[in-house]
């Protein structure tokens, strides 16, 4: 990156009200915080910019997530965490009210949909006989660290028996620092493999979570920044919805894939790290 890309990436970052970051992979890699991503959000705070942690990992409630960030010295403050598992809530109480919903998710995932009133049958009475089953409207498939065979069998039953078929998220592969666990995305790919069917996604990059950011937060798209390590997720959403994209390399991408990615489809921003993002906005 030249110095005068250097220079208009600084301008760029520096007009924008709201930061919005991806965490597996950009403030973090599983248990190993990046201190710069640290160091940086709190430069953030100070210059009253406004921050946002997004995750589309809905294996965890977003209550399991400050305790986390906090830990890890982000200093969360209220409303400044959401997860796919949100958006999805947000969808079922807007649009599909009452209706009965089988969850293949971790307890916590089926903890926060319960405490948010949605309706999900009990996981019991898994037959192996293949026959459809009619008794939840919706069947929703998540990362769940949990999952087994009677899980996913029950799901295909449910969805040839007329289910519609929801995922919290598309990602295939969860980073961590000792490399990926299958993520929520495959785990939609096997009940597709079956079913034939595909889910309806939520969480980045589809729009409905760039409209409950924008709707929470009350700031406009163009005036939001989203850090992220994905291509199809994190720097899909801003490119997809008029959101300015700033691809890190610490995670799931490297360089090369941005040199083979279609002119349309590359972030605004390429940084090293958060801390490239730091020393152009705060330079020492």
């Amino acid at each position: 990156m030249g110095t005068m890309a250097k220079k208009e990436y600084g301008e760029i970052l520096s007009a924008k009200e709201l930061f919005v970051f991806d965490m597996d992979g950009t403030i973090y890699l599983g248990s190993q915080v990046f201190d710069f991503a640290v160091r940086f959000i709190n430069h953030l705070r100070e210059d009253g910019r406004r921050v946002l942690f997004f995750t589309n990992n809905a294996s965890h409630s977003t209550d399991f997530y400050y305790a986390k960030l906090s830990a890890l010295g982000f200093s969360p403050q209220e409303g400044e965490i959401m997860t796919s598992g949100d958006v999805t809530i947000q969808f079922l109480r807007r649009h599909r009210p009452g209706k009965k919903v089988y969850l293949v998710g971790t307890d916590d995932l089926i903890r926060q949909f319960q405490n948010m009133g949605i309706a999900l049958i009990p996981d019991d009475g898994n037959p192996m006989d293949g026959t459809p089953d009619t008794s939840a409207d919706i069947v929703i498939t998540s990362f769940d660290t949990t999952v087994d065979y009677g899980k996913l069998n029950r799901a295909c039953r449910l969805i040839r028996g007329g289910a519609e078929y929801f995922s919290t998220h598309p990602d295939f592969n969860c980073p961590t620092e000792t490399g990926f666990l299958p993520d929520s995305g495959a785990i939609a790919a096997f009940v597709t493999a079956s079913t034939g069917k595909v889910p309806t996604y939520f969480g980045k990059p589809y729009p409905e979570t760039i409209d409950m950011i924008c709707e929470t937060t009350g700031v406009r798209k163009a005036d939001i920044c989203i850090f992220g390590d994905r291509f199809y997720t994190d720097i899909a959403l801003g490119k997809h919805h008029g959101v300015t994209a700033a691809l890190v390399l610490t995670g799931e991408t490297d360089f090369n894939a941005v040199v083979q990615a279609a002119e349309a489809d590359r972030p605004d921003l390429v940084l090293t790290s958060l801390e490239e993002a730091d020393h152009l906005m705060f330079p020492v």
